[in-house]
């Protein structure tokens, strides 16, 4: 795959809603406003494939993108803040977990972090939760233009520690969106993942 073309396909709020499972895909997952859709626009090197916005909770359905007719990238609603209701949350929740659990054509889920934020308790059950169920996937810790080498490889080191107590080892890519810092190194990942 060579991240040339890509087209937005459609936004799902149910699994059943979700495109036939005809190609493989690739889930992004983290919390609100962490740098999801930015990380799917450098990939592409595409300004506005994916909508960003600076109010958390936007992206309130599963959005659907093809890239180069190969694979689907997949951007979930962003789990923490959003101006929904307690009951609309909960029930991304179950559809959520529902996607992750019954999608026979999902290959990896990229976990997006802030670099420059410890990792949030919802963070933690979520790495707990996909190593639980063996699932597959990897961290970005997102936004490194805003910390030094220094304090990246801190939040690096941190973020391996709660990994290790968990006994779960997955790549760990320290990404910059803005600079394209590690874009190379997670679009390497993901053609792994998809052509195994």
């Amino acid at each position: 795959m060579e991240f040339k073309k890509a087209e937005f396909v459609t936004g799902a709020p149910t699994l059943s809603q979700c495109p036939p499972p005809e190609l493989p895909e690739v889930t992004f997952a983290g919390r609100s406003n962490v740098g999801k859709s930015s990380l799917i626009n450098a990939m592409m090197n595409h300004g506005n494939l994916a909508r960003t916005s600076n109010t958390p909770g936007k992206t309130q359905q599963m959005n659907y993108y093809k890239i180069d007719d190969e694979v689907y990238f997949v951007d979930l609603p962003g789990f923490g803040y959003a101006k929904v209701s307690k009951k609309e949350r909960e029930r991304w929740g179950r559809d959520i977990r529902d996607y992750l659990l019954k999608r026979s054509t999902l290959r990896l889920i990229v976990h997006v972090v802030d670099i420059r934020h410890k990792p949030s308790q919802l963070d933690e059950d979520f790495f707990y939760w996909m190593g639980t169920n063996r699932m597959p996937f990897c961290v970005v810790l997102s936004k490194a233009d805003k910390l030094n080498r220094n304090k990246q490889n801190q939040s690096k080191f941190r973020l391996e520690r709660i990994l290790d107590e968990m006994n779960i080892q997955v790549p760990i890519v320290i990404v910059s969106s803005e600079k394209r810092n590690g874009i190379e190194e997670i679009q390497d990942l993901i053609n792994e993942f998809v052509n195994y």
